[in-house]
């Protein structure tokens, strides 16, 4: 299988481990910066050019595409399912996952539990939407913010408004979720692969952090997920069509809230907590897509025809 590998940065641990994880299996693995692409359109003859190079021959993709490059990425990994080449992780899955509000939306649809969570456009009704989540101490986020970055504790009605109103100044689209205080800073890191939990993590924000991220100095301990929490892993990743995705939840009186889905999540962490190849689950499962063909109806033996009866000797 010839495989590429969609990332900016071919020395990050999971870019190498997926590379190590695929050569380990016979297959040929290529990094290819996704921003160095040039998408070629013509009728019927979708491609791709890569320093100079037309690209053909692979089998199949793994994005990893950085949320500040959502759309371009989207659009390289949406160009190689135009030239029939498998991904392990759709382009619209990934946009879905990106827009906070939209995957938020979308998961509440499909019956996922989550926290409280409101938006709004309008400041003036900031005081009634504190209130509908459950009032103070409130969570704020920015739509666009990963790793724990533009999120925001605001532990006094007055404080949230005042964090509200200085974002919509600024234009920036928040939205506004409950604070789980039973959580403690901690929250649960499920790892799914092609519908199945291939690993978990508890991971504990630092002594006076509210958030768990492990890019914000949190730590990550291996964890066995209750029957529950990998139902609602599961579903939360089947709801946004994700065939690989890190999902975030907090543990509450009410069971397992879903904060967030990952669409390419970090395989470091994950991999050091439980001592588990994870890496490995998601080239078995991208071979598992390449080879993946069409079901042909087999077609119908034509019934034999009936044999003409005896003739009868005439009288």
């Amino acid at each position: 299988m010839k495989l590429a590998i969609l990332s900016r940065e071919p020395k990050l641990y999971s870019t190498t481990r997926l590379v190590e994880a695929a050569e380990q299996r016979g297959h040929e693995a290529v990094v290819l910066d996704h921003l160095h692409c040039n998408l070629v359109l013509e009728k019927g003859q979708p491609g791709i050019v890569y320093e100079g190079q037309k690209l053909e021959g692979f089998d199949a993709i793994i994005p990893r595409i950085g949320a500040s490059v959502t759309f371009y990425g989207c659009a390289v990994v949406r160009q190689f399912e135009m030239m029939k080449v498998r991904t392990a992780v759709e382009s619209q899955a990934i946009v879905r996952s990106r827009d906070k509000l939209r995957s938020m939306q979308i998961l509440s649809r499909a019956g996922v539990g989550m926290p409280k969570t409101a938006f709004t456009n309008y400041s003036d009704d900031v005081p009634a939407m504190i209130q509908q989540v459950g009032g103070a101490p409130v969570i704020i986020k920015l739509l666009e913010g990963t790793q724990g970055l533009g999120v925001v504790l605001a532990e006094s009605a007055k404080a949230a408004q005042s964090v509200i109103e200085a974002f919509h100044n600024l234009k920036a689209r928040i939205i506004v979720q409950e604070f789980i205080a039973e959580s403690k800073g901690a929250d649960l890191r499920a790892f799914v692969v092609n519908g199945e939990v291939v690993g978990a993590m508890k991971r504990q924000g630092k002594e006076g952090e509210f958030r768990s991220n492990l890019h914000r100095g949190g730590s990550g301990t291996l964890v066995k997920l209750s029957r529950a929490e990998k139902a609602a892993a599961l579903l939360a990743t089947k709801a946004l069509g994700l065939g690989i995705a890190g999902v975030d939840m907090l543990q509450s009186k009410r069971g397992p809230l879903v904060l967030e889905v990952n669409s390419s999540p970090g395989l470091e962490g994950i991999e050091k907590a439980t001592g588990l190849d994870i890496a490995g689950k998601i080239i078995e499962y991208t071979e598992q897509l390449a080879h993946k063909k069409k079901r042909i109806k087999p077609a119908t033996t034509p019934a034999e025809p009936k044999p003409l009866p005896d003739a009868q000797p005439e009288e």
